[in-house]
């Protein structure tokens, strides 16, 4: 069986954590400061109730500064390079095709975050599902050719069949 996971570790490519970690350093550097002088500027206008100028900025300033926040908890979640590859056992990581007992047609995704998507070009081409899903967890720990069952958020018990688990590579 795998390791536990810790419930909200975010698996990054060297790339999307570099990425990440440029778009941090932007926003808390040159980008406060640009806003910070908006601010300024459109202040010195004179009456703020209907300075459009100034309303826009300071909106913007705070959708920067929640941006830092979400990128601040992002990195400090991340766990950066390839996952230790969990043997033939699906673990988070890795990238998994699967097969549904109802379906014919087979589905290949990263068992991952989907935080990795804005960031990772390679990963843009693959669904994400977290291996605290119903899927994920039904499925980790699993080996090519075993079977498992989770429940559906609709309430339906779904069974699933793995036929493939590599680890994740960018």
């Amino acid at each position: 069986m795998s390791q536990p996971i810790e419930e909200n570790v975010v698996w990054l490519t060297e790339e999307a954590y570099d990425r990440l970690q440029q778009e941090l350093d932007h926003l808390r550097g040159p980008a406060r400061t640009e806003l910070a002088a908006r601010i300024g500027e459109a202040r010195d206008e004179g009456d703020l109730r209907e300075n459009g100028g100034y309303h826009a900025a300071k909106e913007e300033q705070g959708k920067a500064e929640a941006r830092i926040r979400q990128l601040e908890d992002l990195m400090r979640r991340a766990k950066v390079g390839e996952p230790a590859p969990g043997g033939d056992a699906v673990d988070a990581g890795m990238v998994v095709t699967v097969r549904f007992a109802d379906d014919s047609e087979t589905e290949r995704f990263l068992l991952g975050s989907r935080e990795v998507l804005a960031v990772d070009e390679s990963v843009k081409k693959l669904d994400v599902y977290s291996p605290q899903s119903p899927l994920g967890a039904a499925i980790r720990g699993k080996k090519v050719g075993d079977s498992a069952s989770y429940r559906a958020p609709n309430g339906r018990t779904v069974s699933v069949e793995v036929l493939a688990a590599e680890p994740f590579h960018a």
